[in-house]
C-alpha cells in the first residue's frame, strides 16, 4: 500500500525526493501519513481537495478488507 501511495503522488510534486509514507498500525486500524515537500501540499490536496479526495479513494478501494481493519490516508502539512 505504502508503494501505492508513492506512486501515485511522487508524478503530483515538484520534489518526489521529499515524499515520505508513514505507517501506523493500530488493532482496528491502519493509518497511512503521507508527507511531502511544502511547496508541493498544494498540488496534492488540489482545488476543494479533489486531489486528496481521488488519492483516498484510490487507497480505499485498492485496501479491500484488509485483514478487517480500517484504512486510512492523512497527509500531514
Amino acid at each position: 500500500m505504502k508503494q501505492l501511495i508513492e506512486t501515485i503522488v511522487k508524478p503530483l510534486v515538484d520534489h518526489p525526493g521529499d515524499v515520505q509514507v508513514d505507517k501506523d498500525e493500530q488493532h482496528h486500524r491502519v493509518t497511512y501519513k503521507l508527507s511531502v515537500n511544502p511547496e508541493d501540499m498544494g498540488k496534492v490536496i488540489g482545488k476543494q481537495g479533489r486531489v486528496a479526495k481521488a488519492i483516498r479513494t484510490i487507497v480505499y478501494s485498492a485496501a479491500g478488507s484488509h485483514h478487517g481493519k480500517k484504512i486510512y490516508l492523512d497527509i500531514i502539512d
